[in-house]
């Protein structure tokens, strides 16, 4: 029995949540995923995959068996990838997470130029306005913005950003810019309660902390809305840096209360400590992170 072949094929069922498609995807038959989930399920002696006729899901024992798997598996790359030479080709497929506004603007442009750089490399990209656990979803790299927990996850700083406060110059014709936090109680306000961005708009550092009662006319659930509503001049709005700095840039919105503004926010590309950090994962994060380095947007 080739143990890590049947990992890798129930890695590719609980990931694709079918076995016609995990087939697919190792390019194998089905009736030969089937007989190795059956063989590795025998095996352990417990049910791994929960099947009914419109899915496949992981039991509770084959949720915590995909996670040890998938170490094993990134773990056994990473030796074949030191024995290769850390000048390899990068190939096989990497999973990179980052926030939604962010992945579409910073981390696609990325994926796609070093896709085209590097024809033996598959990407998916998951962007989601929450934190992913990345050994428990199988994820390489990550972008994080803000303060990091403590992990066992190695942190490399790639720039800043800023929660800023800005406000179409329509707007602003029609309503006096504020002067300060406080005046903003005086304005019709555009909230957005994506992830990353508090309806409780502080402002100032931790000893000189301020935070008006403010009331927003306006809730959205995304910044692209927030954006949205600002740029049409309904109101002032607070977002983070980059998600306004094209249109800071071209004039359509207009930055307010900047002294005011709280201390930045740091970005990190995240991935696993030691042996974990394949040559290929390495390689992207290299590129990715020189990338971000090198934007204005984030600096």
């Amino acid at each position: 029995m080739d143990r890590f072949h049947l990992m890798s094929v129930f890695v590719a069922v609980a990931e694709e949540q079918g076995f016609a498609s995990a087939a697919r995807r190792l390019g194998l038959s089905p009736p030969a995923v089937t007989r190795a989930v059956a063989a590795l399920e025998r095996h352990l002696g417990v049910k791994l995959l929960n099947r009914t006729t419109r899915y496949v899901r992981t039991s509770e024992a084959g949720q915590r068996y995909l996670a040890d798997a998938r170490r094993v598996l990134a773990a056994a790359d990473a030796i074949d990838a030191a024995v290769s030479g850390a000048n390899a080709t990068p190939r096989g497929l990497l999973t990179v997470t980052a926030p939604v506004m962010f992945g579409r603007m910073f981390v696609m442009p990325g994926i796609v130029e070093y896709l085209q750089t590097f024809p033996d490399i598959e990407f998916s990209a998951l962007f989601l306005d929450r934190d992913v656990n990345l050994l428990e979803e199988g994820v390489d790299v990550a972008v994080r913005i803000g303060d990091l927990p403590d992990s066992s996850l190695r942190a490399l700083p790639v720039g800043t950003v800023r929660q800023v406060v800005c406000a179409a110059p329509e707007y602003l014709r029609k309503h006096a810019a504020p002067s300060s936090p406080e005046d903003l109680a005086r304005h019709c306000l555009i909230a957005s309660s994506a992830a990353g961005v508090s309806l409780n708009w502080r402002f100032g550092s931790d000893r000189g902390e301020r935070s008006p009662r403010l009331k927003p006319r306006l809730t959205v659930t995304s910044n692209d809305a927030a954006i949205e509503a600002a740029l049409r001049g309904f109101g002032i709005t607070r977002l983070l840096s980059y998600q306004v700095a094209r249109h800071v840039a071209a004039g359509k919105l207009r930055l307010l209360l900047e002294p005011f503004e709280p201390a930045a926010w740091p970005i990190h590309v995240v991935h696993h400590q030691g042996r974990l950090a394949s040559a290929t994962v390495r390689s992207f994060i290299d590129f990715i992170a020189a990338k971000m380095r090198a934007d204005e947007m984030l600096n």
